[in-house]
């Protein structure tokens, strides 16, 4: 069964999901460790909840971000993880991250991207007009928001949205996205050819 190390800085929704999809055997994996980069990081308590061995790296600690990377990444590589999902980690990747985990990092973001990367995406969309926005899985590089897409899901935008009312709609469609992703990296059925995945039968 494949290790998963899950990092997080707020409340952990994403985090839960992942839970509850392993605690009803259908995530594929288990998830063996969660850091936060965050000490009053509300994910804390669901992963001691769910009895998961849990670390916290401060930039307090570590200010330069490659030592910090560094420090999370021997902790992920002490626990023998086979995949990093980061499940709202508000933190840029260094090289020293993505070349410790290339091609299994996966990230999940709020808009279909290549639209609207960083922060904030669903009050992005809602300025901009758009008519639908979404979700996207994909593989992590060391370009903002911008690895081997996985999976989307798509999601209207009323008129009357804004960036508060877009982000509660496309938060369970993040949920379900992200927990499908893992499984099928879990279950060896995704294959990264140049920028596009491949997702096997």
């Amino acid at each position: 069964m494949k290790r998963i190390g899950v990092l997080i800085s707020g409340r952990g929704t994403n985090l839960q999901a992942l839970i509850d999809a392993q605690h009803s055997s259908s995530l594929g994996g288990e998830i063996v460790v969660v850091i936060s980069n965050k000490s009053k990081a509300l994910g804390l308590e669901r992963a001691r909840k769910a009895e998961i061995d849990t670390h916290i790296i401060t930039k307090k600690e570590y200010p330069i971000r490659e030592e910090h990377d560094a420090r999370v990444v021997e902790t992920l590589q002490k626990y023998e993880v086979d995949l990093v999902v980061l499940a709202g980690y508000m933190r840029i990747l260094s090289k020293v991250f993505v070349d410790a985990f290339e091609n299994r990092i996966i990230n999940v973001h709020p808009s279909l991207l290549p639209a609207f990367k960083g922060v904030k995406a669903q009050w992005q969309a809602v300025e901009y007009g758009v008519r639908f926005s979404g979700c996207t899985t994909h593989f992590v590089d060391l370009d903002m928001d911008a690895g081997p897409i996985i999976l989307q899901d798509v999601v209207e935008v009323h008129p009357d949205d804004t960036g508060e009312t877009l982000a509660e709609r496309i938060l369970p469609r993040e949920h379900e996205i992200l927990v499908r992703s893992v499984r099928l990296f879990c279950e060896g059925r995704l294959e990264v050819r140049d920028r596009r995945v491949i997702i096997k039968e």
